[in-house]
């Protein structure tokens, strides 16, 4: 067991102009669209106001969204085209109630359905990219259809490191070790870099869309420029819906620009399913079952677009506790220790064609932009551009919008990219590079000052 003892750091200095009041907009962080449902369905419902014809479009895709896929040929043409190789049966599959997947497994074992892994191989070019795998593709599929071997087995074990609070505490981290096993198709090699993602929740994903542009890359500051520690950058990456290179908002590392791409590569990449934007079966050359039952156009493009308008559509729940003391203290602590550098809190979208996705005050807490987070949550400890311009030590921020409803939704507690956090205050101590300042802070701070931060956190 490693241990990590924090005596000696100076205490971040607690901004003068720090927000002490309470923005009664921000109990509404969907605006006029959000949801007050707080039960296992919250993360389920439509934009409120949803009616009529655009409702039953709601329902369309839903149904899309939630339908099992079977290997070609089957009875049905509506649902078949699954696979060669694949990760899971359906897109609920890992985003379970549109929440978030568990990622990892309590103890030692195999990773859970909704982590999967980019596969990418270092090259020697000075320029630090890399490529897909060569064999194995840009994701590992441990799945096959009859007749095609899956690509392996995926397992985790967990080092256990222990941190000293300030004050005399102590936590537990469990740091995840990965492993494949059962590969079918050869070993990998030590320049291959598996990169792990957990199934994040749905939620609020068309008001992000929504956010104007320049909105987003107004926050960047590549270079530091003024003095903070942070330097957040846009991901830039090729929109084959735009043909051009444009700001990348969605997934971890920002890699996709808008909700139909994103949509039709988690259909191919993890379900095998092709669609006129990914035409091609993630199948490499040296997997000839596979290519041999490489099927075209699984999902057309009427069906993506029911897909795409149900995750547009899909809102945010209210805040709960919103005036309980603690929760407003705990939201001072927030600013206090420069959380909201990256996790900005609010934005106005700009104008849709969708009524309630236009205009809108909302509060996604996010930047989304790409922070280094340091060598405790990198993807290699080299740095290499391993998704368009984000390296392996950077992540976007993600938004906090519905964290304190994951566990009444998906009945876990696990956070972060890979769920290896079990809870949000594991989550704030996974937190280094650019956060070490913040996270630092955090473990400095009185325990009553911990708690009520960590009981704002689940208002939102």
């Amino acid at each position: 067991m490693k241990m990590i003892t924090l005596t000696l750091f100076t205490l971040l200095a607690f901004s003068t102009n720090a927000k002490s009041s309470v923005d009664s907009n921000a109990e509404f962080p969907a605006g006029t669209g959000t949801t007050s449902d707080f039960s296992v369905q919250a993360f389920s419902h439509p934009l409120s106001g949803t009616r009529g014809a655009l409702r039953r479009e709601f329902q369309v895709g839903n149904s899309f969204f939630n339908t099992v896929w079977v290997a070609t040929p089957a009875s049905t043409t509506a649902r078949d085209g699954l696979g060669p190789i694949y990760n899971a049966v359906s897109c609920s599959s890992c985003h379970f109630k549109d929440g978030r997947g568990r990622g990892l497994p309590e103890e030692d074992g195999v990773t859970d359905v909704s982590l999967l892994f980019r596969l990418r191989v270092k090259t020697l070019a000075e320029s630090k990219e890399v490529i897909p795998h060569p064999v194995y593709g840009g994701q590992f599929q441990p799945q096959g259809v009859p007749g095609v071997p899956g690509e392996g087995i995926s397992t985790v074990r967990f080092e256990k490191i222990q941190i000293q609070y300030h004050d005399g505490f102590f936590a537990q981290l469990l740091k995840p070790i990965y492993s494949f096993l059962a590969l079918n198709y050869g070993p990998f090699t030590e320049a291959t870099i598996a990169s792990p993602r957990v199934a994040p929740q749905m939620i609020g994903l068309g008001l992000i869309e929504a956010i104007k542009e320049s909105d987003i890359l107004k926050n960047e500051d590549p270079f530091d420029a003024n003095g903070d520690g942070i330097s957040g950058r846009a991901n830039r990456v090729y929109s084959i819906v735009n043909q051009s290179i444009t700001l990348g908002r969605f997934g971890w590392k920002a890699g996709k620009a808008n909700l139909i791409e994103q949509n039709a590569a988690a259909f191919n990449g993890d379900i095998g399913i092709t669609s006129p934007l990914f035409p091609e079966e993630e199948c490499t050359q040296t997997q000839a079952a596979c290519l041999n039952l490489k099927t075209a156009e699984d999902i057309t493009i009427e069906r993506l677009n029911a897909v795409t308008l149900y995750t547009q559509l899909l809102s945010v729940p209210a805040r709960r506790n919103f005036s309980k003391p603690e929760v407003i203290k705990g939201q001072k602590v927030f600013h206090q220790i420069s959380c909201a550098s990256c996790h900005t809190p609010s934005y106005i979208t700009g104008d849709s064609p969708i009524e309630g996705l236009a205009n809108q005050r909302i509060y996604p807490y996010s930047d989304f932009l790409l922070h280094d987070m340091g060598d405790g949550l990198a993807d290699d400890l080299q740095e290499y551009f391993n998704e368009d311009e984000a390296t392996t030590r950077e992540w976007r921020t993600p938004p906090l919008w519905g964290l304190g409803l994951i566990p009444t939704v998906n009945g876990h507690s696990r956070y972060l990219h890979d769920g290896r956090a079990r809870s949000l205050e594991e989550a704030i101590l996974w937190h280094g590079g650019e956060a070490q300042k913040s996270r630092d802070a955090f473990m400095q701070l009185p325990s009553t000052d911990r708690s009520n931060l960590l009981e704002f956190l689940n208002s939102l």
